[in-house]
């Protein structure tokens, strides 16, 4: 388990995207070559209609990068491998040819938010507060910045960025449109997300894809913009003010 689970399964034309990890499903490199790799098998998977991406219990959707990882990084390269990786995840589900249904069910930091970002459409419990906390840490959310930016704004991410010891409520990530909607129980979230998923499996899927590439217009660039965040990241990550932080974080 330490390298985590992915679980994906089909029914019906909806593709279930199931990640874990014991780390309050952080996600370690591993982890998100398999989840790149699962979002560009469903793009061209022709049963696929629709995915609906969940992280499994009941507390935290996604605890964002490694800490283990984190701290054993001890060069550029490996630094910069690191955060593509993230890089990959997010840019597979912005090129998946498939609307993506985010469910997200606990509190969600860093990386995390910019996956959540990466989804179409986003049901998630009150739970589910946010905090991008990596400047705190000598880092920044550099990778996953565009794709949280084009859904939220250049304001609320810096409130997001610049704060990052505090934590946003489900109604603020509302307000500014990470979440669609937000329900009291993780069962009525669980209701919605399979309402939903299936009344959109009904629809055209050619109409659907369409709508998909509308909507991700102007992203173009985002393969190269993020493998460059990377670049920043992977360096920053060697700094001792970074390792200090990460040590007194993990004690």
């Amino acid at each position: 388990m330490e390298s985590g689970s992915l679980f994906v399964q089909t029914v019906n034309g909806i593709a279930t995207v199931e990640f874990f990890h014991p780390a309050s499903n952080s996600l370690p490199s591993g982890l998100l070559d398999r989840l790149a790799k699962a979002f560009n098998e469903l793009s061209e998977d022709k049963t696929v209609k629709v995915v609906v991406l969940k992280s499994e219990k009941e507390r935290a959707f996604c605890a964002g990068a490694s800490l283990a990882e984190l701290l054993a990084i001890d060069n550029p390269i490996d630094g910069v491998a690191f955060f593509s990786g993230f890089g990959k995840v997010v840019n597979a589900m912005r090129n998946c040819k498939k609307p993506i249904i985010g469910r997200v069910q606990g509190k969600t930091v860093g990386g995390g938010v910019g996956i959540a970002a990466a989804c179409d459409y986003v049901f998630a419990t009150e739970q589910a507060s946010i905090k991008l906390s990596e400047i705190s840490i000598g880092i920044g959310p550099f990778v996953v910045e565009p794709i949280i930016r084009r859904k939220i704004g250049v304001a609320a991410v810096g409130e997001l960025a610049l704060d990052p010891e505090h934590w946003k409520n489900a109604y603020w990530a509302k307000e500014k449109g990470l979440y669609a909607k937000v329900l009291e129980s993780l069962s009525e979230v669980d209701k919605e997300v399979q309402i939903f998923a299936e009344k959109l499996a009904s629809y055209s899927p050619d109409a659907v894809q369409h709508l998909k590439r509308v909507l991700w217009e102007s992203t173009e660039h985002f393969d190269t913009l993020i493998a460059e965040r990377a670049q920043i990241c992977g360096h920053l990550v060697l700094s001792d003010t970074t390792k200090k932080a990460l040590e007194k974080f993990r004690k």
